[in-house]
């Protein structure tokens, strides 16, 4: 397994286990399936899993305490999130300590690697117009993450419960951009990583979305990159592999994603496969993050990772398609956009 340097911390494996996919968020498996799965990818050279206590309601970590029963082997790293928004305030740092206590406990670990925070950060006074009330469950203002947030973090790290902090980058561009150049700066950064350019559900904001802006800020401030969404939730797949409306973001980037699949029927690969490749060849990006949720699945990407680098004309004949178009604001209930 190739290792890259994350950011300013330590060398770890190209390939991370997320837990989405243990927790069933992508499809069905087992809890007997994820386990295998996990000790799979540590065999696999995988150093990096990344957790949070949403996925699956518990399960991926829960999965995460089984695999290894305590007994973590040397070198294995762990993150994890939690989701804050305007009603946790002020009690932000218990609600941060609780989240982690939990998940150090289900995991049984003693520390967390990274601890994230799983919220979108957005300018003060900021508005997101579709959903006025999304700012109170998931979100917070750049000054509440400066002046409370990141205070609470440093303070899980005096107590030696994490070892380093994080921002999940899905929050407006700008903003994130400002928090990587300006600080005070996270050590890692999770940012969306596929050829769509797209985050799909996670985009909340009206404004275009900014990935490889915010992975090239990241690099040029020595913050590390955990690419995300490689597959786009299974929109760069053969085929979504849940029941989902149409009209999902999700199911639009899968119907956007046609001529992707056409190009990979053309020179018989795997979209999924590719799309993976595709990711991990993107500049500045430590480490991708699978969606897995069985040891095929997991051994398919191992596999595709060892072959190296993308070859340089085929990520041409992907750019080329030009799926990685900025998606057009929808337009909010009851507003004419001409």
């Amino acid at each position: 397994m190739e290792m890259r340097q994350l950011g300013k911390l330590w060398p770890v494996s190209a390939l991370t286990l997320g837990g989405g996919g243990l927790g069933q968020i992508w499809g069905a498996t087992t809890r007997d399936e994820a386990v295998a799965t996990v000790r799979a990818a540590a065999d696999a050279g995988i150093t990096l899993f990344d957790m949070a206590p949403s996925y699956g309601r518990g399960e991926a970590e829960a999965v995460m305490g089984a695999a290894f029963d305590g007994h973590w082997p040397e070198g294995l790293r762990v993150t994890t999130k939690c989701m804050i928004g305007g009603r946790h305030f002020p009690d932000v740092a218990a609600r941060l300590e609780a989240s982690l206590v939990r998940s150090l406990a289900t995991m049984k670990r003693q520390r967390i690697d990274i601890f994230f925070l799983h919220s979108n950060i957005c300018p003060d006074g900021y508005v997101y117009g579709r959903d006025p009330d999304f700012a109170h469950h998931a979100a917070v203002t750049l000054s509440a993450f400066t002046d409370i947030v990141v205070p609470a973090f440093e303070k899980l790290k005096k107590k030696g419960l994490i070892g380093a902090w994080g921002i999940t980058g899905t929050g407006l561009p700008r903003t994130i951009m400002e928090v990587l150049r300006s600080g005070p700066r996270p050590a890692v950064v999770q940012a969306v990583t596929n050829l769509l350019d797209s985050p799909g559900g996670m985009r909340f904001y009206e404004e275009p979305a900014e990935p490889r802006n915010i992975i090239r800020t990241a690099q040029n401030n020595d913050v590390g990159v955990m690419g995300i969404r490689a597959v786009q939730a299974g929109a760069l797949t053969l085929a979504i592999d849940r029941k989902m409306d149409d009209n999902e973001p999700e199911m639009r980037d899968y119907a956007r994603a046609e001529p992707f699949r056409a190009l990979c029927r053309e020179i018989g690969e795997d979209p999924a496969i590719v799309a993976h490749r595709y990711a991990l060849a993107i500049p500045g990006v430590d480490t991708l993050v699978l969606g897995v949720k069985n040891r095929a699945e997991l051994a398919s990407i191992v596999d595709a990772a060892a072959q190296g680098p993308i070859e340089a004309d085929l990520v041409g004949r992907i750019d080329a398609l030009r799926l990685n178009f900025q998606i057009p604001r929808m337009p909010i209930d009851g507003e004419d956009m001409l």
